[in-house]
């Protein structure tokens, strides 16, 4: 996409992390933007935020796992804007930690509910209405550079990141097909300084989370500004890039699984491990 101003996205989990940053960038460059998030108070605030800043925001509060709650926020955002250009499927949640089979069945259901079902309801309330408009538009999905790697401890989320890439890989081959002014980007970021570690709060069964990983709490609390990612998105949504990979220091990582595939090694975990130097990992 070349043209922002006053065209209209739609940004999910935009309360906090990278889907605020999302939709701040969207601002700065005079779109709209629809804010939805699971949470009322923090919504609020960033609504308030951005209008004092000067924004058209439009809020809406759902869940992104209940496909009658996305469908609903199409419904808004059309109704409000007339038009939407960029959706951002961001909403995402982590947490289960432990070995794959003391994962409960409602954790399971809670990390793939937000995490790939959330990224489904978004395709499909909102991509034939962009398609049918005939207007230029861009689908970002937030996975993970977990969608790319695995590991131990937290066998939903990987999972989920993975469906997501195989999902927005997917939609890009079929839009191509489609000859379709609509473009697809994978977000694949790794530690960002967000909220993700405390996803339990939004958790909507009475089953607790589990434990999230000390080491990758750490490595949160140390990450990347959101900002700056949202800006690596900009950018992938202006230029029409496909795979938005934020982090270089983690692509070591990407290419050791892929040629350990193809020389059929068995898998090696990395745990919350960085080298220094990653032209010579340890």
């Amino acid at each position: 996409m070349k043209v922002f101003e006053n065209h209209v996205a739609v940004v999910t989990g935009a309360a906090s992390g990278i889907g605020r940053a999302l939709a701040e960038r969207f601002a700065a460059a005079k779109m709209r933007i629809v804010l939805a998030d699971i949470e009322q108070a923090a919504l609020e605030e960033t609504l308030r935020a951005m209008r004092e800043a000067g924004a058209t925001v439009a809020p809406f509060v759902g869940d992104v796992s209940h496909a009658s709650e996305v469908e609903r926020l199409a419904d808004l955002a059309y109704s409000e804007f007339g038009a939407v250009h960029i959706l951002c499927n961001n909403a995402g949640v982590a947490g289960g930690g432990g070995a794959a089979w003391e994962q409960s069945l409602e954790t399971w259901q809670w990390i793939l509910g937000v995490n790939l079902w959330g990224v489904i309801h978004g395709i499909h309330a909102f991509v034939p209405r962009m398609l049918a408009s005939g207007e230029e538009g861009h689908v970002v999905n937030t996975a993970s550079a977990a969608g790319l790697r695995t590991g131990p401890f937290l066998s939903p989320y990987y999972a989920s990141k993975h469906a997501v890439v195989a999902l927005s890989e997917s939609l890009h081959f079929d839009l191509q097909l489609a000859g379709a002014k609509v473009h697809t980007s994978v977000l694949c970021p790794a530690f960002v300084k967000t909220r993700i570690a405390e996803s339990g709060r939004n958790q909507s069964t009475a089953a607790a989370p589990g434990q999230f990983p000390e080491g990758m709490r750490q490595r949160v609390e140390a990450g990347t500004p959101p900002e700056l990612i949202a800006e690596r998105v900009w950018e992938a949504v202006r230029d029409n890039q496909f795979w938005i990979l934020t982090h270089p220091e983690f692509e070591y990582l990407i290419r050791d699984r892929v040629e350990g595939m193809l020389q059929r090694r068995n898998p090696v975990p990395h745990v919350f491990t960085v080298p220094q130097n990653t032209n010579n990992p340890e």
